[in-house]
């Protein structure tokens, strides 16, 4: 299990793929309710129609006016009242749905959806739904561990319910340990990810990601600016689209995107060991890393001190680890580089891709604001051996991603 990670942003999601489902979101009775809000806020944000369906409970945390206000519809809470609704709107609204999502789910009614007791509004219109079900735990340490709560959540896996694992860390109970509800920007990931074709499944795809850090000192080392961002984001979509992924990453300050192995390295040599060891069963290896060409010949093994007014610094070339990936590439295996350039972008890529025996590469410009390092946009040029190329428009580095494996996936087909 895979805990939730604290980002609270949609920085893997392809945004488009929520775009116009109908999404239901169900509230059950804890402390955590108030983060069901900004759960509604983002599946908006993504372009989702959102309804609300509330247990009796829920409503001592969050009022049902608050999801009215902000969903544009009525809340469903009451089975039954003075004015029934004609519609049946447990079964409407459950045969509309594109997905379910429930958080926070409680213990009482994840209980509930594993033993198919209908007693209330939510949990009876669980039972109607065949569409995806996102089931988001949220409780007290202790109760979360129960084997009880465990044999419950196993069920619910079993009947194909998706579940977010909780977050770990200090809950409103004061208890230490997991049993916090994922972060809303995890969990509308895990939605999204519920409509991203499957075209991945089956293969095996290496990622390399960040900058490396090639030492001078004890205290400092050669580098670049590389965020990391681009490659986090291939491997995030990658492993949406059902790919088994491994993450090679430099040092970043990004969290493991969910569903992906990451292996953490520092210089260009740990990147290289890691990258080739790993891509000896890979099917696709896609290389994002900004690897410091060149390293110091001599690694002071204490702090240099700034006593001379000059000091010259004799590197040595380090590994080229995509022409190497290039000269190792087995038959059907599909290699995919990047491409940073300050100026003459087509030449430099042609020439780097037929070097390199790429099936791909894909060029960008830095300098610019809205594309390259650090920045969440990028926006690049694919080119193909075959002399072809196709500009991609300024988009958020997870469409990029994703419109970068809509290649990967025509090359693989067209290779079987």
């Amino acid at each position: 299990m895979q805990p939730a990670t604290d980002n609270s942003q949609l920085s893997f999601v392809n945004v488009t793929m929520l775009e116009n489902k109908k999404i239901l979101l169900g509230v059950s009775g804890g402390i955590a309710a108030y983060k069901s809000v900004e759960i509604l806020r983002l599946l908006q944000k993504a372009g989702a129609d959102v309804k609300v369906v509330m247990t009796k409970n829920a409503a001592w945390f969050v009022g049902p006016m608050t999801f009215e206000a902000i969903s544009g519809h009525p809340v469903f809470m009451e089975m039954y009242g003075e004015n029934p609704d004609p519609r049946m709107r447990h079964i409407a609204w459950a045969e509309e749905a594109d997905a379910v999502i429930v958080a926070p789910a409680t213990a009482n009614i994840i209980a509930k959806f594993a033993n198919g007791i209908a007693d209330d509004a939510l949990s009876t219109l669980m039972l109607v739904v065949t569409a995806s079900r996102v089931i988001c735990p949220a409780m007290n340490t202790h109760m979360y561990e129960n084997r009880a709560v465990q044999r419950n959540l196993d069920i619910l896996e079993g009947d194909g319910y998706v579940i977010v694992e909780p977050g770990e860390g200090e809950l409103a109970c004061k208890t230490v340990g997991p049993g916090r509800l994922a972060d809303p920007g995890m969990i509308v990931e895990r939605v999204a990810d519920l409509f991203v074709p499957k075209d991945l499944a089956g293969q095996k795809v290496v990622v390399s990601a960040g900058p490396t850090r090639e030492p001078i000192d004890p205290v400092r080392f050669i580098s670049n600016p590389s965020s990391g961002k681009m490659g986090y984001a291939v491997a995030r979509a990658a492993a949406a689209r059902g790919a088994e992924v491994v993450l090679v990453s430099g040092p970043t300050e990004l969290a493991d995107p969910f569903g992906v192995r990451v292996r953490r390295i520092q210089t260009a040599a740990d990147m290289a060991d890691a990258i080739f060891e790993e891509a000896v069963i890979a099917d696709v290896i896609i290389k994002v890393a900004a690897v410091s060409d060149y390293r110091p010949v001599r690694i002071a093994g204490q702090k240099i001190k700034k006593d001379k007014t000059e000091m010259v610094l004799e590197l040595t070339k380090t590994t080229d680890i995509l022409a190497e990936l290039g000269r190792r590439k087995k038959p059907g295996q599909i290699l995919v580089g990047f491409a940073a350039e300050t100026e003459d972008l087509e030449q430099n890529a042609v020439k780097k891709l037929r070097a390199k025996n790429l099936d791909m590469i894909a060029g960008n410009l830095i300098g610019e604001e809205s594309s390259g390092f650090g920045v969440d946009t990028n926006k690049v040029r694919l080119f193909f051996p075959d002399g072809t190329n196709k500009d991609l428009p300024l988009m958020e580095k997870a469409a990029t991603a994703h419109a970068l494996l809509d290649h990967v996936v025509r090359i693989r087909r067209k290779n079987e």
